[in-house]
């Protein structure tokens, strides 16, 4: 019984780091109406160069958040204003196609620049300890992650609906048309819109390489958990993330539980029930 109270509670920790990946893909989806094939292969860019910031050029962690995150932000905003600006209409297919194409290349040029060998960010100390609590024990890193992206969620949330940014946002989601009308620059807020949640992304990607290795080609992974936890938590629920992210947390715990070949198998399994249950997710609203 210790043993899978421990499984389970590793497995909600581990839904923050799930939440996060998935957050930024959300933002996306619901403001724009685009499916981000490139997201996974994004917060691989970002572990990547919060590496290089860290062991190749010698900068303390701190220094290289400080770096990193604007960087993903500055990233975001040109891609969209830049290029994907240019795909969004009825036509699903061309940012599809378009954020396809923006995979590979980052696949090929970190492969080019990084090789093909797994890499790992070194956190400390902080990596190794643990929390005792009763048969629980916890480490503080998990802890630190999933305080991370209850914050990271908490200031989506307060910025969406506590802001004039938000207050924009949102009428841009739901009519962009007469946003325009009104005098918004839709094109504008496009921009922002990806690079907060590169930003995000840049987050997820810090965690990220100090939870597990990685190599060039781990985007795809990266982008499968976001895209289940986004349909599990609810599309267009920001706190549905952190849902989402939990339930498959859980669920791929329990399946290690039973049988580690059976682990990230579970989380696939809850996610088609789900679908199948509940299409509009956890916390997401009738449609």
């Amino acid at each position: 019984m210790t043993e899978l109270i421990n499984s389970l509670a590793q497995g909600v920790l581990i839904g923050g780091l799930y939440a996060l990946f998935a957050a930024g893909l959300s933002l996306v989806f619901g403001i724009m109406r685009v499916v981000n094939l490139a997201h996974g292969d994004l917060i691989v860019t970002g572990s990547f160069m919060t590496f290089a910031t860290v062991s190749m050029l010698g900068l303390p962690l701190w220094l290289a958040v400080l770096i990193v995150l604007p960087m993903m932000g500055l990233l975001g905003y040109v891609l969209q204003r830049g290029l994907l600006n240019h795909t969004i209409g009825t036509d699903v297919l061309p940012p599809l196609l378009v954020t396809f194409g923006i995979s590979i290349i980052l696949q090929n040029g970190l492969l080019q620049i990084f090789t093909a060998d797994n890499r790992k960010l070194d956190f400390g100390a902080i990596e190794v300890m643990s929390l005792q609590m009763g048969p629980v024990a916890m480490g503080w890193y998990a802890i630190l992650v999933f305080a991370v992206a209850v914050a990271t969620i908490y200031g989506l949330q307060f910025l969406s609906y506590r802001t004039r940014l938000g207050r924009v946002l949102r009428a841009t989601t739901d009519d962009p048309e007469v946003a325009r009308v009104m005098g918004v620059r839709t094109d504008h807020v496009f921009g922002i819109a990806m690079a907060i949640a590169l930003v995000i992304c840049g987050i997820a990607a810090i965690l990220f390489a100090a939870w597990t290795s990685f190599t060039p080609l781990s985007g795809p992974s990266r982008l499968l958990i976001a895209f289940e936890v986004v349909v599990i938590g609810g599309i267009g629920s920001i706190w549905g993330t952190l849902a989402g992210g939990i339930t498959l947390g859980v669920a791929q715990a329990l399946g290690g539980y039973l049988d580690p070949a059976w682990q990230t198998l579970a989380g696939h399994i809850v996610f088609v029930i789900i679908l199948a249950l509940r299409p509009a997710g956890i916390l997401g609203g009738r449609r």
